[in-house]
C-alpha cells in the first residue's frame, strides 16, 4: 500500500465537525481510498509510562483501534482518557461514537486550547503490534503522541498512534477557532 497520504489537516481529530462519516473514513475518501476502523478494546487500563507522564500513574480509560486503508492496516490508534472525565461516558464504551470522541468530550465539556504533537521513530516491540500492522521484528514504526489540553492546561487526552515507518510522511495544518 502507498503510504505517501495522510491527514492534511488534523483539525477534525480534536475539534468536533459537522460531517458525515467519522474524521478518518472522511479523510480517506478524500484521498480516494476507503477508511474504516475495527475497535479492539475500550475500558480501564493502568496507564503507560508516555501516557502516566501526563496524565499521572492512574487507571486510565482506553479506546484502542486498528485504523485501515482499503481493509489493510494503517495504524494502531490508542486514546487514553482520565477515569474520571470518562467512565460512565459513550468513551468507555465498546461501541463505535457517533460523531466521535471529540463530541462526546465537547459535549462534556472539554475543548482544546493547546495540542501538542510530537512523532518518534522506533523499531516495533511487540507481537500484537507487528501482527495487527502485518509487519517483521525489524520493520520501523513511527509513534505519534497527541497531547490535547484544555484551556486552563489540563490534560484531558493523550492520543498514541503506531504506524508503520516505511514510505510514510507526515504533514500537519491546526486551525483552532
Amino acid at each position: 500500500m502507498d503510504a505517501q497520504w495522510g491527514s492534511k489537516e488534523a483539525n477534525p481529530y480534536v475539534v468536533p465537525q459537522q460531517q458525515a462519516g467519522d474524521a478518518w473514513a472522511v479523510e480517506a475518501a478524500a484521498s480516494g481510498r476507503r477508511g474504516t476502523q475495527e475497535l479492539l478494546k475500550v475500558g480501564p487500563v493502568v496507564a503507560p509510562p508516555i501516557v502516566a507522564t501526563v496524565l499521572g500513574d492512574q487507571a486510565v480509560i482506553v479506546r484502542r483501534r486498528l485504523i485501515l486503508a482499503d481493509d489493510e492496516p494503517y495504524e494502531i490508534a490508542e486514546s487514553y482518557y482520565p477515569t474520571a472525565i470518562a467512565e460512565g461516558t459513550p468513551l468507555a464504551e465498546h461501541r463505535k461514537i457517533r460523531g466521535g470522541a471529540v463530541q462526546v468530550l465537547a459535549e462534556l465539556g472539554y475543548r482544546p486550547a493547546v495540542v501538542r504533537e510530537s512523532v518518534t521513530a522506533r523499531l516495533t516491540t511487540s507481537s500484537l503490534e507487528r501482527e495487527l500492522l502485518q509487519i517483521s521484528p525489524t520493520d520501523p514504526v513511527l509513534v505519534q503522541v497527541r497531547i490535547t489540553r484544555d484551556a486552563h492546561g489540563v490534560p484531558y487526552e493523550v492520543a498514541v498512534n503506531t504506524m508503520t515507518a516505511a514510505g510514510r510522511s507526515l504533514d500537519y495544518e491546526m486551525r483552532i477557532d
